[in-house]
């Protein structure tokens, strides 16, 4: 990311830095970086400062050839020499914004791949505890045109093999699972009407999700192909000259990483939710008929999947705290010039945290699936 960001040239380095750089990258030589000690402004200078003296050969580096050792020994058995830097060098690789951004990318990377997955194990909660798919119907979510909402919604119905379900002939086109329940309800005056909001509003809920994650990419792609150093030279002017502004302010990245922590959170804390549905043993006596916490065998000497649940809902309690935003904290720094933070790296960190929390969390939910499957 230090090398797109030098790339264009506005940040005052000599392209045999670059070169360097590029071949310690591509000899994957790791300097040690210490995940705390930034706030976010000016740029995520501490970190970033780490990163540079690896390639300058002091501090610990790492590389598949040598394992962890001194940066001067690891770069040689690379064959690889230190950087040597010159004027206005040293800020632009110190001052910017990269590490924020490099643990958002994959902080949202990972939050997309979960949300999409919750979808799919969404479909699977109406499927095991026989839904009424009719509250996914596409023209119910025409009127609320979100597209997150739609996209979600379009998904379930595909997934259930629901996209015909407003038809006569619905039961055909239903999945098994939906299908039995048709049947059962086929001139019955019992029809189930609706559900839980935990699945009726899968849709509202994950939908938001999606259009979360959606726009913070739309942040962090401008931001890891901007200039965000200082100061910068502007080449781009009849006479070039430097210019000192704040593009290193981490706000961007920081506030939009604190909502796809807040965002994702919430796929954890609807499916935890679900998870309440499949064990709690008076909702899923009616109308599966499965034992309370899917005991198997003697209850007393076997607790089935209770405990997975206290997994799950120990996951979501600390997403709550660790939901709450860090780019409304600022502290002055710098005696006093660097009079406003964005606490940005601490909101990647902890974005990152989150959605691990979530992976695990839908991990869980998934085993209740394939359990209930099997019975099913």
């Amino acid at each position: 990311m230090q090398f797109v960001i030098n790339y264009y040239n506005y940040s005052g380095i000599r392209h045999e830095t670059m070169e360097k750089m590029v071949q310690a990258l591509n000899a994957d030589c790791l300097p040690y970086i210490p995940e705390k000690g930034s706030v976010g402004a000016s740029g995520d200078l501490a970190p970033l400062s780490h990163l540079a003296l690896g390639l300058m050969g002091q501090g610990e580096m790492w590389s598949p050839k040598t394992g962890w050792g001194p940066a001067n020994e690891v770069l040689k058995a690379n064959n690889l020499t230190v950087l040597e830097l010159e004027a206005k060098e040293g800020l632009a690789l110190n001052n910017g914004t990269q590490v924020i951004t490099a643990l958002g990318a994959e902080a949202l990377y990972r939050a997309e791949m979960i949300a999409k997955q919750a979808d799919v194990v969404a479909a699977l909660t109406a499927e095991v505890l026989e839904g009424v798919p009719e509250q996914f119907s596409k023209d119910v979510h025409d009127v609320r045109p979100h597209p997150g909402q739609k996209l979600a919604a379009s998904r379930l119905r595909h997934l259930m093999h629901a996209s015909n379900l407003h038809l006569p002939d619905a039961g055909k086109f239903a999945s098994e699972i939906i299908k039995s329940r048709l049947d059962r309800e086929s001139g019955s005056k019992s029809k189930k009407v609706q559900d839980v909001y935990s699945i009726r509003c899968i849709p509202q809920v994950h939908g938001v999700v999606h259009e979360t994650i959606a726009f913070v990419k739309h942040i962090l792609t401008t931001e890891i192909n901007s200039v965000t150093d200082n100061p910068m030279v502007m080449i781009n002017r009849e006479t070039p000259e430097t210019a000192s502004a704040g593009n290193f302010h981490g706000e961007y990245p920081g506030k939009s990483l604190d909502q796809i922590a807040i965002a994702i959170h919430e796929i954890a804390n609807i499916s935890e939710r679900r998870i309440e549905r499949l064990v709690h043993p008076d909702y899923i006596k009616e109308p599966i008929d499965f034992p309370g916490f899917l005991v198997g065998g003697q209850e007393g000497l076997n607790n089935g999947f209770m405990i997975l649940q206290y997994t799950a809902a120990a996951l979501v309690s600390e997403n709550k705290v660790l939901t709450h935003p860090s780019t409304v904290d600022s502290i002055t720094t710098s005696g006093g010039t660097e009079d406003h933070v964005s606490m940005g790296t601490y909101a990647a960190r902890k974005a990152l945290t989150v959605v691990e929390n979530v992976e695990h969390g839908i991990s869980v939910l998934m085993m209740y699936y394939t359990i209930m499957l099997w019975y099913s």
